[in-house]
């Protein structure tokens, strides 16, 4: 059965249990500023705790076996500042990932008075998310282990322990780049080590037992190459939605739900906090502070919602938006 999208509308209409916003509670009152942003999910925290654990053994193999018993000082001391200060970087800009809102709809807003305060004219429709009885704005999606709506969510990462959405792009940008040169800059030191070691004796170029230093080296080196193809696709990825401005939920929809994109270097800017500078690469600087929701962002015309040659909606688009609610308002 062929559907139009106002026929998919009207259905839902019919079903009370979807749409009473009286139902929804007032949204909670908003915290202090600078309420820190923690998801308590197991698996995140699990993965966020291997996350450290990995950076904190590439640093005791890179300083206890390979650069402290070196004897080439300036060859030690050079790379080891080095690798400390991006290995800084990266934890740094994890847990600004980690712990910063990525932009989370207010969360019970859905509520009858708020609906009527919009006065929707004719043609115009807004979008409840019946699990956390939010109105939806636009490119906002439902996170169902966040338990919240994200602005510009483009996934959930159980690395960081949260949703990559609007706020907390750039430090998931700057994680994955960190962990990348981290993992390359171990991979180069266990090489050159190993050569020196091959040339040398074994019992002289580590504190270690040569048994234990070949084990060390070569977990670091697994590591070392796993992270830096895994967090390389990631940071290629992440800045390809950026350029393109187009999140990864957004690309897998593009299909049914095309839309008009920003230019990507405004999108660029806005993620990266303004004009390029070294602000750019610091995990202690925000990007451009969203502007705050007024009405029409919570409002979106009916229209957009198909394709712009009138094609219908199958079924298999309407199961697509089960999860997704709207009240529409027609001409009587």
């Amino acid at each position: 059965m062929m559907l139009l999208p106002t026929h998919h509308f009207r259905d839902i209409e019919r079903k009370p249990e979807y749409l009473q916003p009286e139902k929804c509670v007032p949204p909670p009152h908003p915290g202090p500023v600078g309420t820190m942003w923690f998801i308590r999910d197991g698996c995140g925290i699990a993965c966020a705790i291997v996350t450290w654990f990995l950076v904190l053994y590439a640093e005791f193999v890179v300083l206890f076996v390979m650069l402290i018993p070196s004897r080439d000082y300036v060859y030690s001391s050079i790379n080891g500042i080095v690798f400390n200060l991006l290995a800084f970087l990266a934890l740094a800009s994890h847990c600004r990932a980690m712990l910063t809102d990525p932009g989370a709809v207010p969360k019970g807003n859905a509520t009858k008075e708020f609906i009527e305060s919009l006065q929707l004219k004719p043609g115009q429709v807004v979008y409840k998310c019946p699990k956390c009885c939010s109105i939806k704005p636009d490119r906002a999606h439902h996170c169902s282990v966040c338990k919240r709506c994200i602005r510009k969510m483009d996934h959930h990462c159980p690395w960081v322990n949260n949703c990559v959405g609007e706020n907390n792009q750039k430090y998931f940008v700057l994680f994955t780049m960190y962990i990348a040169l981290i993992s390359l800059h171990a991979l180069i030191m266990v090489g050159f080590h190993f050569l020196h070691c091959f040339e040398e004796d074994w019992t002289k170029c580590s504190s270690f037992s040569p048994p234990t230093t070949v084990i060390l080296l070569i977990l670091l080196c697994f590591e070392g190459l796993l992270f830096l193809i895994f967090t390389s696709v990631m940071f290629g990825t992440q800045v390809h939605s950026i350029c393109t401005d187009e999140t990864g939920i957004e690309r897998l929809k593009r299909k049914h739900q095309p839309r008009e994109r920003r230019g990507s270097w405004k999108s660029v800017k806005e993620t990266f906090g303004g004009d390029f500078s070294l602000n750019w690469f610091n995990p202690f600087s925000g990007p451009c502070d969203p502007e705050p929701l007024s009405d029409r962002d919570w409002v979106r015309q009916a229209a957009s919602l198909s394709e712009t040659d009138n094609t219908e909606t199958t079924e298999e688009q309407s199961e697509e938006r089960k999860d997704e609610d709207s009240v529409e308002v027609t001409d009587e």
